[in-house]
């Protein structure tokens, strides 16, 4: 009997158009912020574009991941999601009026949501229960790599052409498209359909929570309890700048952040698979509120250095973890719908922490946001910390 490869040829095609997709998004993340600034948007602003574009997210993810699992199609939606956040970025630059930005943005978004959760099952399709961490390990550790590559072709281009955003949103168009190129090498796996209910309106996956296993309600109840204090990473960055770190650095410090996580990805999956999700996702969770913690008391370069090293294991424990502790817990024929309904869920309320921490900022300090944060996820470990399973 021969052994079962691990990592199929779909999983390596998938994690490298993540890969070349995040160069693309990521060339832009830490820029955005500093873009934004120079056309006029407050902190507050900037913290609820973030959170509208997060909440865009994960309601597509949502109705996207119920359609693939309706149609048992996975490939379709991950073609056109990617097309569409790779032709939103040169858009990006054409105006600068707010209801414009936000347009974009919303495509971009728009994109991942579609893809996501179909191609999150596509992966979990492709493996055994036991492999799922290393399988989604290996896909976050490629996708993260291109977080950091991305950054880092922005910061080698500001240091010979500074304050010159504009043309890295142009440049950002050719490693989507790239992507997009890839995605025609991968074939989806003929699976008998089992024919559902028809789909009714666009929230009908909410529908999901009425029939989903116990142990899947506990999880996701916990997953949006930390959502509540889980802010953008932008408020990060936002920080560093407050405190007077060149945008150079900032960018450095995030390619940094992002180079961790890559690192740091595979193993925490395979950590996961054998010490299971749970103690793992709790790891990240103590990571977390070292981080936002710490970055109250943050004066220096090297100590931001060292709180985004933490930060990048802290990322590396939790979201390739959640996604595959997910699959793991519900049957392959819901994967796509639970994770899209958790994700929709946890956008709605990342919608409202990105606000919260945009007001905190402009009403008290910026401290404050951290502080709360860092005490709020205390609450959240204690809740995994007193489920059974």
């Amino acid at each position: 009997m021969t052994k079962q490869k691990i990592f199929t040829r779909t999983i390596w095609v998938l994690s490298f158009v993540s890969l070349l997709t995040d160069v693309a998004s990521e060339m832009l993340y830490p820029v955005i912020p500093i873009y934004l600034k120079t056309i006029g948007f407050t902190a507050l602003w900037i913290g609820i574009l973030e959170g509208i574009a997060e909440a865009i997210v994960g309601m597509s993810k949502g109705y996207f991941g119920k359609r693939s699992d309706d149609i048992g199609k996975r490939l379709p939606f991950v073609k056109l999601g990617y097309l569409l956040s790779s032709i939103s970025k040169p858009l990006m630059t054409l105006f600068i009026q707010p209801v414009w930005v936000l347009f974009v943005r919303s495509t971009d978004r728009l994109g991942k949501g579609m893809r996501t959760s179909a191609r999150d099952a596509m992966l979990s399709d492709e493996c055994a229960k036991e492999n799922k961490g290393k399988v989604f390990g290996l896909h976050r550790a490629m996708d993260t790599l291109g977080a950091a590559i991305g950054p880092l072709l922005a910061l080698v281009f500001l240091y010979f052409y500074p304050a010159h955003y504009k043309p890295l949103f142009l440049f950002a168009f050719i490693p989507g498209i790239l992507g997009v190129a890839l995605l025609f090498f991968v074939k989806e796996k003929e699976k008998e359909v089992v024919v559902k209910t028809k789909n009714g309106h666009f929230f009908s996956y909410f529908n999901y929570w009425k029939i989903a296993q116990g142990e899947y309600k506990k999880l996701v109840v916990g997953l949006l309890l930390f959502a509540i204090f889980n802010s953008s990473d932008i408020f990060l960055l936002l920080m560093a700048k407050y405190i007077g770190i060149s945008d150079l650095n900032i960018i450095g410090v995030y390619v940094f952040y992002n180079l961790i996580y890559a690192l740091f990805s595979y193993p925490m999956g395979l950590l996961a698979d054998k010490i299971g999700m749970k103690p793992t996702f709790i790891l990240g969770l103590i990571m977390f509120a070292i981080v936002y913690g710490g970055m109250v008391f943050v004066q220096s370069e090297l100590m931001l250095y060292m709180l985004f090293f933490v930060y990048g294991v802290y990322a590396a424990a939790t979201e390739g973890v959640s996604k595959a502790w997910i699959s793991k817990i519900v049957p392959a024929s819901e994967t796509a719908t639970a994770i899209g309904f958790h994700a929709s869920c946890a956008s709605v309320i990342t919608l409202l922490s990105s606000t919260i921490a945009g007001l905190l900022w402009v009403s008290f300090y910026p401290q404050v946001t951290f502080v709360v944060a860092s005490i709020g996820v205390l609450i959240v470990i204690g809740y995994f910390l007193l489920q059974k399973k």
